[in-house]
């Protein structure tokens, strides 16, 4: 079975910006970080305020699933894929079409919204509409709690059962493929040094050097957009 890992790079070609590219959010603003960091959020109104802004900003609505991620669903078709791990939350795997059930999100999702305190859920378009209305930092309307996005931010743990699901999958797989992730974020990377010491080959394919290159079987450094649907092509014949 094959299990794959995806990371930021294999939307960029759908409009959405990495995160330490050359064009990367980081790059681009060096504050961003703290928009999407626990402590920064909930401590601060006006970070609570911009991050909502730049969820409502995002490009992820109107992005729509590339080629990589269209080929993802015709290896799910072919009955070799197990898993679709991500570290995005964006959905452009199930836009595309992946079976939600297959689909580990570890960062969560950027379209649900959540309460701190009570852990009533809802959704960002009613939350942003709720801004529209005159509320810049919607409180929860059940408990009066801090709300923040389904995403995992720095500073949070990956939901339990997730992480499980995926430490799994990387055990169970005899061909690893990371795409689109520099490996740097943890316990995510930790991922592919997992399924090669449970037998995987290891497939990597990003722009730019990973920590794991040297244990990977083969290294693809082409578009992204181009590479996986070859890819899938040659793990399917």
């Amino acid at each position: 079975m094959i299990t794959f890992l995806t990371g930021a790079g294999i939307s960029t070609e759908s409009g959405i910006p990495d995160y330490r590219g050359a064009n990367g959010l980081w790059r681009a603003d060096p504050d961003y970080q703290k928009l999407v960091t626990i402590d920064y959020y909930l401590g601060d109104p006006a970070i609570r305020r911009r991050s909502w802004e730049y969820r409502r900003a995002s490009p992820a609505w109107q992005a729509v699933p590339n080629a990589a991620h269209l080929a993802l669903v015709e290896l799910e078709k072919s009955g070799r894929l197990d898993r679709l791990i991500t570290q995005n939350v964006d959905g452009l795997h199930q836009k595309a079409g992946s079976d939600p059930g297959r689909v580990l999100e570890l960062h969560g999702n950027m379209f649900g919204v959540i309460c701190v305190d009570c852990a009533a859920r809802s959704t960002l378009r009613a939350a942003l509409d709720r801004i529209d209305a005159g509320h810049p930092d919607p409180a929860c309307p059940a408990c009066g709690g801090i709300l923040k996005t389904t995403t995992v931010m720095f500073g949070e743990s990956l939901p339990e059962q997730t992480l499980t699901e995926a430490v799994h999958a990387a055990e169970r797989s005899e061909v690893f493929v990371a795409v689109g992730t520099s490996l740097q974020v943890q316990p995510a990377a930790g991922l592919v040094r997992l399924a090669v010491r449970s037998g995987a080959r290891l497939l990597i394919v990003n722009a730019d050097p990973t920590p794991y290159d040297q244990l990977a079987d083969e290294v693809i450094r082409e578009p992204i957009g181009e590479a996986v649907p070859e890819l899938v092509r040659r793990l399917t014949t």
